[in-house]
């Protein structure tokens, strides 16, 4: 979905939602009382200015008896949170049974706590509009629902020691990162491993990737630098990638001395 595909759904689902309140005789506001948000927020929708929430979907194709017609929606609703060149792989990666991703510029999304997203969003050069920070936090936040699927995918991460020495957002948001890697590093399905700056081998020189492998489906790869992205499915060029994430892994430290070199940090903060 490109910007101006973005902009004309979002124009296109205002529409059909004003259409079903005036439908059901209801202001604005009688809808925004109903559905729990503000008539501002409701307003925004209609105009096609603001991405409506999932929450907001389900509860007004309940108040205005749509008969799933909004909820259907609701996937393209959830996608364009996401920028242009990141929705497929975010569609992807919501219904794969194994990601392993190689990260040396931040903390992968699928790792990062609220406040170190809403900081790597802010740093963003030019500057993003407060609204679309909001929206990007809330859309990866929502990513991280892969981990309460069941079956439960197999997470891998191998993360480089500078990534976990940059205080994005200030120490204290530094340190809540680390403990959640932490915590999130003991679910059985999640390996986390940290590449330390001392290793004179290093497989990972050009670049972080993504590898996913899809229910039933094979293996694809995802490389993402500067705001462009690509998707390979050439299954050499997938399996160049997945073995080099393999040395990648060999190379780093286990999960159990990567939880100790982690609390080694945290302790340092």
């Amino acid at each position: 979905m490109a910007g101006t595909e973005r902009s004309a759904f979002l124009k296109g689902f205002g529409k059909q939602l004003k259409l079903l309140r005036e439908r059901a005789g209801l202001t604005q506001a009688e809808l925004a009382s109903r559905v729990g948000y503000s008539t501002e927020q409701v307003a925004s929708v209609e105009c096609g200015r603001r991405i409506p929430k999932p929450e907001l979907i389900d509860k007004a194709d309940e108040v205005l008896e749509a008969g799933g017609l909004l909820k259907a929606m609701k996937e393209e609703a959830v996608l364009a949170r996401y920028p242009a060149f990141f929705r497929d792989a975010a569609r992807l990666e919501a219904e794969a049974v194994e990601v392993q991703i190689y990260a040396h510029q931040a903390v992968p999304g699928l790792l990062q706590t609220e406040e170190y997203a809403r900081a790597v969003f802010g740093m963003r050069r030019p500057l993003l509009d407060e609204e679309v920070v909001a929206q990007r936090v809330a859309a990866r936040m929502a990513r991280q629902e892969i981990f309460s699927v069941r079956p439960a995918p197999l997470l891998g991460f191998v993360i480089e020691e500078s990534v976990l020495r940059k205080p994005f957002g200030g120490r204290q948001v530094l340190r809540g990162q680390l403990e959640q890697l932490l915590l999130i590093g003991e679910k059985r399905n999640v390996e986390i491993q940290v590449m330390p700056l001392s290793r004179e081998d290093n497989a990972g020189v050009d670049g972080p990737l993504t590898l996913m492998t899809p229910k039933g489906g094979e293996q694809l790869a995802y490389v993402e630098c500067q705001g462009q992205s690509t998707l390979l499915t050439d299954r050499d060029e997938v399996h160049a990638m997945a073995a080099r994430y393999g040395i990648i892994r060999a190379q780093a430290l286990t999960p159990r001395e990567s939880a100790t070199f982690i609390e080694k940090l945290l302790g340092e903060l």
